[in-house]
């Protein structure tokens, strides 16, 4: 379960993340209930708010792939961190201050997403130069499941702060200073250790090269259409809890983030269970892709709090399975001069569909209650599981039909 654990290097990356994730998941969840105290429960600006952080990976998460593949990938990682760094740091003192306005989340959120449009599939193409394709599936799991670790601590901490530091200000300073965590990791690295990608020379076409390559692979395109249309609904899964959790059973900040958390040991036994397996198959990923839908369905339909919160466990199981079955996948079934353009593509159908699916979230939870969000949420998931499928068969076939016939000598031998 642990096997990537005994290289140095990922080692001292998966330490550093781990205490920069628990900082992420304190300042998504300041972030979230700033928004809600800002105006005053509007599930629009909290959705707004989400789409915006999204919003740049939907626009440049591509561009970012062709970054990630032309450079050498530690240095943009040590300045990306320190980026993100300075925006916490500043977020923080406006909040501290009482300067803070919906509009500064805003920005703040959409400078976030600019940042990761080249961090997320820098550090996605990363792992594999740590550790190897050997166990390029295990140190995925293990990413994740130091992510889901973070994400049980992280919000039930946070509401824990709110209320003991008397706001959320504090939290994004606490963010800032995690981050120091894995930046330190990155600069103490032993480069004699690394299996870097040689950089791919700049030259025009790159973006459509990498898109040529993913269409042209069924074992490719299949687990990308299927996580873009499951990522809609999941990347705002975490605002949906909000809005059930504060508007539904009139939670607190602490029961607030006893929500989250809930949702998150579900996804660490996901992760966990995935690091256990060689191989995380076809299968894995569909099956995950349907229970996602149907428990998400279950949890809008849940009469109390307490079910609501059993619910919340098999979920995250289910949506951890998707993710880390896709990325490993994908990653695997990718040649080196490539993974940097193809985990853009990944990345950016993997974020980018929440600037769709947070904006129709909150409009439907403002029409009809976040029960509704949530059970329609999981019935289009289960919906775009099955065009995932249809899209991939279609896509494939005519891309299949559209290559030349082999030449006759080359058809005989």
């Amino acid at each position: 379960m642990f096997r990537s654990l005994k290289v140095r290097n990922y080692r001292m990356f998966a330490a550093g993340g781990s205490v920069s994730n628990v900082g992420t998941w304190l300042q998504r969840t300041a972030q979230d209930w700033l928004v809600l105290d800002l105006t005053h429960g509007s599930a629009s600006a909290l959705g707004t708010a989400t789409a915006l952080q999204f919003l740049p990976m939907l626009l440049f998460g591509m561009f970012g792939g062709v970054i990630a593949d032309r450079y050498p990938k530690r240095p943009i990682l040590v300045t990306a961190q320190s980026m993100m760094a300075a925006l916490a740091l500043t977020i923080g003192v406006l909040t501290m201050t009482g300067a803070a306005q919906v509009w500064h989340v805003y920005v703040m959120a959409f400078l976030l997403g600019m940042i990761s449009c080249v961090e997320v599939p820098t550090r996605q193409a990363f792992v594999v130069e740590m550790v190897g394709r050997d166990d390029l599936p295990n140190a995925i799991a293990l990413n994740s499941s130091s992510f889901n670790l973070a994400r049980v601590v992280g919000p039930a901490l946070a509401g824990v702060l709110i209320y003991v530091l008397g706001g959320t200000g504090p939290l994004f300073l606490i963010n800032a200073l995690t981050f120091g965590g894995v930046i330190s990791s990155l600069v103490f690295m032993r480069k004699s250790e690394l299996n870097p990608s040689a950089p791919v020379p700049r030259a025009k076409g790159q973006l459509r090269e990498g898109l040529r390559y993913v269409l042209q692979r069924e074992e490719l395109l299949m687990p990308v259409l299927l996580i873009g249309f499951v990522s809609i609904f999941s990347q705002s899964f975490s605002m949906s809890i909000a809005l059930m959790a504060r508007e539904e059973f009139g939670a607190g900040a602490s029961s607030f983030g006893l929500a989250s958390s809930m949702f998150a040991v579900g996804a660490l036994g996901g992760a966990l269970l995935a690091a256990r397996r060689a191989r995380l198959s076809r299968k894995l990923l569909l099956t995950g892709a349907l229970g996602f839908g149907l428990f998400q369905v279950a949890s809008g339909l849940a009469p109390v709090y307490p079910a609501y919160l059993l619910l919340l466990v098999p979920t995250g199981i289910a949506l951890i399975t998707i993710n880390t079955a896709a990325n490993s996948s994908v990653q695997i079934a990718t040649s080196p001069d490539m993974r940097g353009r193809v985990m853009g593509i990944y990345m950016l159908v993997f974020t980018g569909g929440a600037p769709l699916g947070a904006p129709l979230i909150g409009w439907l939870s403002d029409l009809g209650g976040p029960r509704m969000g949530v059970i329609l949420s999981g019935a289009l998931v289960l919906v775009g599981t099955g065009m995932a499928l249809l899209m991939t068969r279609l896509i494939s076939s005519r891309v299949a039909r559209a290559e030349p016939d082999p030449e006759p000598a080359l058809a005989v031998a």
